[in-house]
């Protein structure tokens, strides 16, 4: 074999990676229809519909600042403050009618004129005040809706604290995600330009026969892979952004 010129074997291993890289974007493409699909039919739409996504997506200079304070108006927060109000509204109602009740009002009575006789005011309508005063016999009910009632507020704000610390915990998780999927980036980055570097000094040294060509494929797999752990890291700081977007705004 000549000096600068590729083996038979080198040309063979070669065409063995490209093969197996054809192959990875043929499965990834067949992913991508199965994701799409899945997508529209989320959305009740045919689901050959094209989705178009971003051909790239870059990872943001700078990271946009968060408010934990929003957290506590989040909407499966709000739901508990609902409940709360709703079980206290209906204490005041148990409350109103365990309670003592005292009425005024008029009793109009029509009279009609007696033909018989002739007394005082005949056929006139009797107009009567009217006083009424009830006391609950049978306390023993109201005071068992009180006692449930109380138990009900109590484990609402339970649940509502239960849930406060999940989302605090989801929402700190997700910050220290997106934090690691930057670090690893700007590693990656590092790697790549570092790799890219080794290539260039291995095919120079391959020109002159001073090294296997086997050498140059290792370096350049490890590029894509550093490539593909890129592509991770973007994709890993976006879903987090979702989910705190989600979550404070």
């Amino acid at each position: 074999v000549e000096v600068g010129k590729a083996s038979a074997i080198s040309v063979l291993r070669l065409q063995m990676r490209q093969n197996e890289l054809e192959q990875l974007t043929k499965v990834l493409q067949q992913d991508f229809l199965a994701e799409q699909t899945l997508f529209n039919k989320l959305l009740n739409r045919n689901k050959a519909i094209v989705v178009e996504v971003f051909k790239a997506l870059t990872m943001p200079s700078d990271d946009l600042l968060l408010s934990t304070e929003n957290l506590q108006l989040h909407p499966e927060l709000l739901k508990y403050d609902k409940l709360y109000a709703s079980v206290e509204q209906s204490e005041v109602l148990n409350q109103k009618e365990n309670a003592p009740m005292l009425g005024f009002g008029l009793d109009y009575i029509p009279v009609s004129e007696r033909t018989d006789m002739d007394p005082i005011d005949n056929g006139k309508d009797i107009l009567m005040p009217m006083v009424t005063f009830s006391i609950p016999l049978f306390n023993k009910s109201y005071s068992s809706k009180t006692k449930q009632n109380q138990l009900k507020l109590q484990e609402i704000e339970l649940q509502k604290q239960e849930r406060l610390n999940v989302l605090e915990t989801t929402l700190d998780k997700a910050i220290n995600n997106r934090i690691s999927s930057r670090i690893s980036h700007d590693t990656q980055t590092k790697n790549l330009s570092q790799a890219k570097n080794a290539e260039d000094i291995l095919i120079k040294s391959y020109e002159t026969g001073t090294i296997d060509f086997n050498d140059v494929l290792d370096i350049q797999e490890l590029q894509l892979k550093f490539q593909m752990n890129q592509i991770e890291s973007v994709k890993t700081y976006y879903l987090q952004t979702i989910i705190i977007n989600y979550l404070t705004n």
